[in-house]
Order: C-alpha cells, then structure tokens, then sequence
C-alpha cells in the first residue's frame, strides 16, 4: 500500500469530504424533507459527477476513486429522494401555502355583512 503524502491526503481529505454529507444524508432520510433543495442543483451535480467519471477512473485508483464514487452515489441518491418525496406543485395562480389560501371567505364570519350566508345579522 502506498502511504506517500499526496496518497495519504487524498485519504484524509477524502474522508473529511464525505463526512461532510452525512448528516445532510441523514436528515434527508430521517425527514424526507428535501423542499429545501434546488432540481436544478440536484440533476447538474449529478450530470456533472457522471461526464467527470470519465476522468477520474481513467486515472490509477486511489483514494479519488473512493470519493468520487461516494459522490456518485449519494447525489445520485438524493435526487431519487427529491423526486420520490417532493411536493406536487399547486396549479398556476395558486399558492397553497399562503393560510388565505384554504378559506373560501377571506373575512371572519362577525364581519361579513348584514344578510350575508353565515355573517351576522342585523
């Protein structure tokens, strides 16, 4: 095994790297919640892990080959979690997640008017 420095730096650094997903991983997982995340981020970082493949397992293998492949596979996999999970898209012109939304009368019933169905009465 070589244990040169620069073998030994991509060793460490690829370590520290995928540590550095984990808990991203974790929550992602643990909540299904992924309404923070871009599409378009996901599927580039996933487009672009796959052409710059070509590369990386053109060289030796080494500690490159382990990261690269843990990148692979994890944004491979939280892009299949996005698209698993995500939240359908309300119709044009409707945003369900403003509260006026799911009320059908934007006022409380004691201010609709006199003779209104359901308002008050005078």
């Amino acid at each position: 095994m070589d244990l040169s420095p620069p073998v030994v730096a991509g060793s460490i650094s690829s370590i520290v790297f995928a540590a550095s997903v984990m808990p991203m991983l974790t929550k992602a997982v643990r909540t299904r919640d992924l309404s923070s995340y871009s599409p378009g981020n996901l599927l580039l970082a996933n487009v672009g892990n796959l052409v710059h493949s070509v590369y990386i397992f053109s060289l030796p293998a080494g500690p490159i080959w382990a990261l690269h492949s843990f990148y692979l596979i994890t944004t491979g996999f939280m892009l299949a979690m996005y698209l698993r999970h995500r939240k359908p898209t309300p119709p044009e012109g409707q945003d369900h997640d403003h509260p006026a939304a799911h009320r059908t009368d934007h006022r409380p019933e004691e201010l609709q008017p006199a003779g209104y169905p359901g308002g008050a009465s005078t």
